[in-house]
């Protein structure tokens, strides 16, 4: 770093707070380096020798980083990390002097309290001990803040019975469902040198930054991360002026500290932007590995949040902060890689000639197609619920887009059994002589499209943005582990392998071809279009939340030993216990807001525009009609406001006390989201009214606009 500057080269500083391949390889005993490579490939058990010698060079190295305290990092079902803080010191000595200590069984294995984790009734009050087990594929990292330096050790949560009680645990036992599969694919096409396959992520993140001190003014934001109240602006998002625009010195600063901590923590955060909506801006990374890709992408949030508040910021990562404009989602970005680096969605030049591909395709179209309720689940969260199908993320109905290329090849298998051609890119001529030509893609993209094809991945753009992306690259890995495997028992029991290879290709294109969809996922004529071929389109997290425990999906995911049913059930209770709880949480700040600062306010409003109606009425009778029609208009409104309050105070109070489950989720959705947005409409119009001065907080065009 140049500190004159505040230059940082990033090629210098990247991974340098990481406990990486690179620094193991240095300081690690070559034997025991070579045996936890082993452990990481997945060939064998980490013995506890092996984890006291690794466990001792960690702690060495992080103490060189400053590091006082380790900790075990995981992802319980909260939706956020967890931690719990030890120090590397033993008991004092007789000299009143401390050791510094960290063993292998202290790496391995950690002991947080699992019952005040959501379990969804896998574990009672009572039964109190849980795991946390270390993730040797994802390497540990020195955390530095303010609190100092931290190793933090990502791992997994499991209970004392051993079911999951967090993000990572399932996603590793699908990526290794995923490459158990995907070999016995690609060794059915001769491939006998890779040995691994592995499910590569790269998740782009949206988020909001608004000033701080505007923020703490705002108690719904505070509460919820959302503006309940809130009227638009003069100016929105229409002149589309703020996308990919100049980014002002103050997020630019912002940007690149988040750029140098995420970059020291070895997160290859790439590019940068602002996004459509005022005030949002996005964060893109490298590919990893799906589960090193779900930590970093932890990191990315927390980050983002943390730095904020160095520059006086505030990072929002609600679906919807604020009504009226676009809000922000999550692009996760999804390929299967083998471990020589054969990209199994590459469809080379020549699509329709490379069978290996083909098949591949088909069968990803196949699981998407019979788990489109899975996927649409893996997405479904209380914010989300506010843009899906709202013109400005995916519509709720999934569907495959292919892009010409690959349709023309689709609609050729299904038309002739065969694909003969492949449509090519052409030359994109610019008209301008010193601007070079030069070669298009074959296909346009749609930025509609729930699941669509990129050139050689798959965009899932459903996923909201304060969510992990576990879930949804858990049903990823998964339902394609299916398709795979059902493919490989047709291919391994065929005596004409070629025969069966294209009777199977075109089977699966026939069959699922209702899912491909290449036009505007937003039009009305679309929706009409899915109900017509069968796609279910499921508009709210509480209708999607069933099909997590199907019989289908109890059969997918036990299969491939990815969930038990008790664990599915239990994800479904904590879901709709979430779903409730955030609802009544909203609820509760909007009763709160309005009651103690809104009406309030309003009274103060009318109080000062009654005694201005009467010092006028005393000098001019002619001059008091607008005055006394803007009183009657306050006074309605306030009217309408209370008796919303009161209605909403009334339901609130009858959702509370309901049983957890399905019904009390129901019951939150249908009828306090009703009542909320029925407080909201007449507080909203009060805001357009009533002198700024005297409205009790910082308004759309203050929060958005002026950071």
């Amino acid at each position: 770093m140049d500190k004159c500057s505040g230059y940082y080269n990033a090629a210098e500083i990247f991974g340098e707070n990481v406990f990486n391949d690179s620094v193991m390889q240095e300081r690690l005993p070559k034997k025991v380096y070579q045996r936890l490579k082993e452990i990481i490939r997945g060939g064998k058990e980490l013995d506890l020798a092996t984890a006291d010698v690794i466990a001792h060079e960690m702690k060495e190295w992080a103490i060189e980083k400053g590091a006082t305290h380790y900790t075990h990092w995981f992802q319980p079902l909260t939706g956020v990390t967890a931690e719990k803080h030890d120090a590397f010191i033993t008991a004092p000595m007789e000299n009143g002097k401390v050791l510094m200590s960290f063993s292998g069984k202290e790496l391995i294995k950690g002991e947080p309290d699992a019952s005040s984790f959501p379990s969804g009734g896998l574990r009672a009050t009572f039964e109190a001990r849980g795991y946390t087990a270390w993730d040797c594929t994802s390497p540990a990292f020195v955390r530095q803040d303010a609190a100092g330096a931290t190793l933090c050790i990502p791992t997994a949560f499991c209970s004392y019975t051993g079911e999951a009680l967090d993000q990572k645990t399932p996603l590793l036992r699908s990526m290794e469902a995923v490459n158990e599969q995907a070999m016995r694919l690609i060794r059915l096409f001769g491939n006998k040198t890779s040995r691994k396959v592995t499910a590569s992520v790269g998740p782009e993140q949206e988020y909001f930054i608004v000033d701080r001190e505007k923020y703490l003014k705002r108690k719904d934001l505070i509460f919820t991360g959302r503006t309940l109240f809130g009227a638009m602006p003069p100016k929105g998002q229409e002149m589309d002026d703020h996308y990919f625009g100049t980014i002002r010195e103050r997020i630019a600063a912002y940007m690149r500290d988040v750029n140098v901590e995420l970059w020291r923590l070895g997160v290859s955060a790439k590019t940068q932007h602002n996004e459509v909506a005022p005030a949002q801006h996005e964060l893109a990374p490298i590919y990893a590995s799906a589960n090193v890709a779900v930590d970093h992408n932890q990191l990315v949030m927390e980050t983002l949040k943390k730095v904020a508040g160095r520059h006086g910021l505030q990072c929002l990562l609600h679906e919807k902060p604020f009504a009226g404009v676009n809000g922000s989602g999550k692009h996760n970005n999804w390929s299967i890689t083998t471990d020589d680096g054969i990209n199994l969605l590459d469809p080379g030049v020549t699509p329709h000639e490379n069978f290996q591909f083909l098949l591949v395709l088909t069968c990803i179209l196949k699981a998407v197609d019979i788990h489109a309720d899975l996927l649409r689940e893996a997405a479904a969260d209380v914010g989300n619920d506010h843009r899906l199908g709202a013109n400005e993320a995916p519509p709720a109905i999934i569907s495959v887009y292919l892009g010409e290329q690959l349709e023309d090849v689709i609609k050729q298998l299904i038309s002739t059994g065969e694909a003969t051609h492949s449509i090519s890119g052409s030359k994109l001529e610019t008209g301008v002589k010193t601007l070079p030509d030069f070669m298009k893609d074959a296909t346009d993209r749609n930025r509609t499209s729930p699941f669509a094809f990129t050139g050689n991945k798959f965009e899932f753009r459903m996923i909201g943005s304060q969510d992990s992306i576990a879930q949804a690259n858990i049903v990823l890995n998964t339902i394609v582990a299916e398709a795979f495997s059902e493919a490989c028992d047709v291919l391994e029991n065929s005596s004409d392998f070629e025969q069966a290879l294209h009777d199977l290709i075109k089977k699966n294109a026939t069959d699922h071809r209702r899912i491909v969809f290449n036009g505007n996922g937003y039009s009305e004529e679309w929706v009409e279009e899915a109900l017509r071929r069968g796609l279910p389109n499921i508009t709210s997290m509480v209708d999607a939340i069933p099909s997590l425990n199907t019989e289908k999906s109890v059969r997918l995911f036990e299969k491939f030993g990815v969930f038990t049913r008790a664990e599915l059930n239990s994800r479904v209770e904590v879901e709709y216990e979430t779903y409730a709880k955030k609802i009544n949480i909203e609820a509760r700040s909007m009763i709160d807001i309005a009651g103690k600062q809104i009406i309030p306010s309003v009274i103060k409003y009318t109080t000062v525009l009654a005694n201005s109606v009467a010092a006028v009425q005393s000098v001019c009778d002619a001059d008091i009609s607008v005055q006394q029609g803007l009183l009657s208009e306050v006074s309605a409104l306030l009217a309408e406001t209370k008796s919303a309050l009161s209605k909403l105070e009334k339901l609130a109070g009858q959702g509370i006390v309901m049983e957890e489950g399905r019904e009390q989720a129901v019951f939150y959705r249908d009828k306090v989201m009703s009542a909320m947005a029925e407080l909201r409409s007449p507080v909203d119009k009060l805001e357009m009214i009533v002198d700024k001065d005297m409205w009790p907080m910082p308004s759309y065009g203050d929060l958005i606009f002026e950071v």
